[in-house]
């Protein structure tokens, strides 16, 4: 159930991440653009500053010479290859040159820093734009997989996937991708550059690249399973801290504060532990990199050297060389940071689409119909379902039929599979055997939305948004008029209550309805459920939260509601469902008894005993809540 594809192995799942480009493509465009153009103009500053240097040297030059007694000045500027007259020319024009490369550097610094702001701008667009739509489509794909991929995923980890994983795949495509595109041009420019001037010198550079390159391969090799368990053991820490932040009134309830506080510090050891041998990893990564960058310099120092001593290489075409071959140890130093963030994205990519790929195992098959308006008429075919797929039968060859307008009654011990038939009929999940019909249609060849519009259901677990009683009585019908909402409130016993509250249906609920009590909560997703006016309806213990008297003016604003309806009532109390048309009694996924009340008592000794179990606290209450009922009618 709830089939999940395995990770993305290696880099596969960054890749797919990268194609979100994309869909920004106009602002990529203008993010790697710039890139272009600012990396261009830092690669302009070499020559520029040889430009400098050469003038520099060639006026001191010429005012050597022409510095020199009259006489002597034609033989010494002979000995240099050149004239008088073109000395003078050289030491007049060496100021004004010197002044037009200084105003090129600060022209080129200029341009490279508004197009440096534009790139670091628009990457930080084009990262945050697909972290939305990356958050968007996994919050999308949570809310389609079925129940049975929620039994089984944690919603801490789903949470840390949704949030911490999107940041860091954010935070390597607004950094580490752009930083491997700047190291990839200056890379290339710069080594063409570098043949062109010097192809010697160039071939001394050369064999650090492969070494560099093995260093990536390498600990991006054993980096990323670090990051990948650094992930897990992150996620498990979200959990912990989720259910201890949600099951607070039972820690405390059962003063096991402690347990909770050691049961999160073993987490957080974990998580120390690993960050711990991923710093270890990185802290030999960086001394590597950089030892590799000094060997080259020297190397490169040496070789420069002989050529500027017996080879004729001057200082200023020295000076360019050794600025350019910075621009290939640049990259070098990056390359420590940029496997980190690949590493960590690598790992959340893999993450995500795991989601992003799991099957769901309930959804609309090809040529799904929509379920035109229901009568009411559901049947169980020989229903036999697993949880998973394996295991022990959670129900067993079950067949029952609730003809329209019925109110169908389900009874019995816990885990005997009451709540498995009403999770069956909006398929929640999806039989292992037989067939579940509405109307004749089985529900599997109609479309979901069509099924569970039609359907009104109150679960046994109340939970309620943040927001208004208003807002979460309309919460299946946002467009409801405020009449329908008072309405649907006073069908279930909520209206009272809520006029009480100064702020009347405005007043916020809190956190999962923390602000109202448990038979509040009940009453509001009641209201919430009528107020869909359902041909079907579906009431899990939905009185489990209440007292007996208030059950009591429930059940009888919804005996008057379900005329009509076809509904499915679960119930631990004999009260409730004394009227029902039909009672199902079930032991350990087996109907082992079905019929009305009366016929019951004397032919089902287990409902027998449960209506005696029950009788006499029901019967007060009963009692009791009749007289008060005739007390207000006087």
């Amino acid at each position: 159930m709830g089939r999940q594809q395995p990770g993305v192995s290696g880099n596969g799942g960054l890749i797919r991440a990268i194609r979100y480009l994309g869909q920004q493509r106009r602002a990529a465009f203008f993010a790697y653009g710039s890139l272009v153009i600012a990396t261009l103009a830092q690669l302009a500053v070499p020559q520029l500053v040889q430009n400098m240097i050469s003038a520099i040297t060639d006026g001191v030059r010429a005012n050597a010479v022409l510095s020199l007694p009259e006489l002597v000045q034609g033989p010494a500027a002979a000995l240099q290859g050149t004239t008088v007259e073109e000395l003078r020319r050289i030491s007049q024009a060496a100021e004004s040159l010197l002044i037009n490369v200084v105003v090129f550097v600060v022209l080129v610094a200029v341009v490279r820093a508004v197009f440096a702001f534009v790139q670091t701008f628009m990457a930080e667009t084009v990262s945050q734009g697909i972290a939305f739509d990356i958050r968007n489509e996994l919050f999308a794909k949570i809310q389609r997989l079925s129940f049975s991929y929620h039994d089984r995923n944690q919603t801490g980890q789903l949470m840390i996937r949704a949030t911490d994983d999107v940041e860091k795949l954010r935070l390597f495509l607004a950094q580490g991708l752009v930083m491997m595109a700047q190291a990839t041009i200056l890379l290339v420019v710069t080594l063409i550059i570098l043949f062109l001037s010097n192809w010697r010198l160039t071939l001394v550079v050369l064999p650090i690249l492969p070494v560099a390159l093995v260093l990536f391969m390498y600990f991006g090799k054993v980096s990323q399973p670090l990051f990948m368990q650094f992930q897990l053991r992150l996620s498990r820490l979200n959990t912990i801290l989720q259910e201890g932040l949600a099951g607070i009134k039972v820690v405390k309830a059962f003063t096991r504060e402690d347990y909770e506080r050691n049961r999160f510090g073993v987490a957080t050891d974990d998580l120390y532990a690993q960050s711990l041998k991923i710093g270890r990893t990185f802290s030999f990564l960086f001394p590597a990199i950089f030892l590799v960058m000094q060997l080259g310099q020297a190397v490169l120092l040496y070789f420069a050297s002989q050529q500027i001593l017996f080879d004729g290489l001057d200082l200023g075409s020295y000076q360019k060389f050794s600025m350019y071959v910075v621009f290939v140890f640049f990259p070098m130093g990056q390359l420590g940071f940029i496997i980190s963030l690949m590493s960590q994205a690598s790992a959340s990519a893999g993450r995500i689409f795991e989601i992003l790929d799991a099957e769901s195992d309930v959804k609309d098959k090809p040529g799904a119909i929509a379920l035109p308006p229901v009568k009411g008429r559901v049947e169980f075919r020989n229903v036999t379902f697993r949880y998973f797929g394996s295991g022990e039968p959670v129900l067993n060859n079950v067949s029952f039929v609730a003809e329209p307008g019925q109110t169908i009654a389900l009874l019995g011990a816990t885990g005997s599979g009451k709540t498995t038939i009403i999770n069956l009929i909006p398929r929640f999940y999806d039989v292992s055997d037989g067939a579940v019909l509405i109307d004749g249609y089985d529900v599997r060849d109609v479309t979901l939305d069509s099924l569970r519009a039609q359907i009104g259901i109150v679960l046994q677990e109340t939970n309620l948004f943040t927001g208004t009683i208003r807002e979460n009585i309309a919460f299946g019908r946002p467009d409801a008029s405020m009449e329908e909402v008072i309405a649907a409130a006073k069908a279930a016993a909520a209206h009272d209550f809520i006029m009480s509250f100064p702020q009347g249906y405005d007043t916020p609920v809190g956190e999962r309805g923390s602000t109202l009590s448990g038979g509040q909560k009940q009453r509001v997703a009641i209201a919430r459920a009528l107020l869909l006016n359902p041909r079907l309806l579906i009431l899990d213990d939905s009185t489990s939260a209440v007292d007996l008297q208030t059950e009591y003016q429930i059940q009888k604003a919804l005996d008057h509601l379900m005329e009509g309806r076809t509904s499915f009532v679960i119930a631990q109390r004999i009260s409730t469902v004394v009227n029902a048309d039909q009672i199902l009694v079930l032991d350990k996924g087996q109907i082992v008894a079905r019929g009305r009340h009366e016929e019951l008592m004397e032919t089902s000794p287990i409902y027998a005993e449960i209506y005696y179990s029950q009788l006499v606290g029901d019967a007060e209450v009963r009692v009791e809540a009749d007289t008060q009922a005739t007390g207000e009618a006087k």
